[in-house]
């Protein structure tokens, strides 16, 4: 009779079972954490599967931003959910300002459209002069394959043999329109420094640059990115074709030219040193990828993961390394804490930045 009584008090008064309550929700919390996780997970895999992501360049075939592109696309695929395929398409115009226009106001703003285009063009809408239609801070960047090293070349044909030599003697310098890195880089050089490169500009993309500095239409570019030079005319980097490298298009020397000069280095006050930095701060995002704006949040995170995953997929960086294309990655949320940075600059260094690349002495149409 005593242990029913005791078995009684113990049913009356479940001491023990109150304080365990919380250990008993807890995993329950953590479960539903997770099924509400696999939930969103399947519906992006459901949403993809059987569907294909066009990945748009903003210039012609055959140049770096294209090579770049076309590499990705081959393995990106293969981690997103739902294993989509990723079709390229080229839409060249105006330096890559035609794609970035067509991705903010008219691609699709579910997750299935996303564009690779110049690197300075996320600056366009801060101190350029085309006329926009996007805000940079709301495209959804997905990443940047790579940092670049640019520079400012001429062939052995030229006249001119340093950058000082470009002060006195006019140099043709190819162009692609406003925003693109060899517009923007060639009117730094001549409006700041007083160089007397002649900007012929309107060149679809860099490939065309190329074809026509071998034809002798332009002596070399400004702003031109060196992975692409070792990628796609590896005979220009050494032997007799070898190009007379002016200028580093970057903050700080690079390993691979300890003798060539910054632009930075070119600059001889704070002020001039200020313009530089918020214009050549672009090369950090040399090879951006971005999204419409407002894309689905789930959808988003899933393309990001597979672009950093296709980064470090090691057949990826195998092909990477044949074509001597540059892989040092910057994720997307990076590429958003860098836009914002640039977008924070005082209102006098962006004045003078927009004066700078808005002069328009010695600049020429390409026929």
């Amino acid at each position: 009779m005593r242990r029913m009584q005791i078995s009684r008090r113990a049913v009356a008064h479940p001491q023990p079972l109150t304080l365990k309550r919380g250990l008993i929700l807890a995993p329950l919390v953590a479960l539903a954490m997770i099924s509400a996780t696999k939930a969103r997970a399947d519906a992006v895999e459901d949403f993809y599967r059987g569907k294909s992501i066009n990945m748009i360049v903003g210039y012609s075939s055959g140049g770096g931003y294209d090579i770049y592109a076309r590499s990705v696309a081959r393995y990106m695929g293969n981690h997103m959910p739902g294993s989509p395929k990723v079709v390229v398409t080229n839409m060249p115009g105006a330096g890559s300002l035609v794609s970035v226009n067509h991705l903010y106001n008219i691609a699709p703003k579910d997750g299935t459209t996303i564009a690779t285009f110049g690197r300075g063009l996320p600056m366009e809408p801060l101190i350029g002069a085309a006329k926009v239609q996007f805000d940079a801070t709301k495209l959804t960047w997905i990443g940047s394959v790579a940092s670049e090293l640019s520079v400012c070349a001429v062939t052995q044909k030229s006249k001119v043999m340093t950058f000082e030599d470009s002060l006195s003697i006019e140099a043709a310098v190819g162009g692609e329109g406003s925003g693109s890195d060899p517009d923007t880089y060639a009117s730094l050089v001549r409006n700041l420094f007083g160089s007397k490169m002649k900007l012929v500009t309107g060149y679809p993309g860099g490939n065309d640059m190329t074809l026509a500095i071998e034809r002798g239409e332009l002596d070399g570019r400004c702003g031109w990115s060196w992975g692409s030079i070792k990628a796609t005319r590896p005979d220009w980097v050494s032997g007799p074709n070898k190009l007379r490298i002016l200028l580093q298009m970057t903050l700080e020397r690079s390993h691979e030219m300890p003798d060539i000069p910054t632009v930075l280095e070119k600059a001889k006050t704070q002020a001039d040193k200020d313009v530089v930095k918020l214009i050549v701060s672009r090369q950090t995002v040399a090879r951006p990828f971005a999204a419409p704006p407002g894309i689905p949040e789930d959808r988003k995170i899933a393309l990001r993961k597979a672009f950093d995953d296709t980064m470090t997929d090691k057949d990826f960086v195998a092909e990477a390394k044949t074509l001597s294309l540059d892989v040092e990655p910057v994720s997307g949320a990076e590429v958003d804490k860098l836009i914002a940075e640039l977008y924070r600059a005082s209102p006098e260094v962006v004045a003078r930045a927009k004066a700078v690349i808005a002069g328009s002495a010695g600049v020429a149409s390409a026929k």
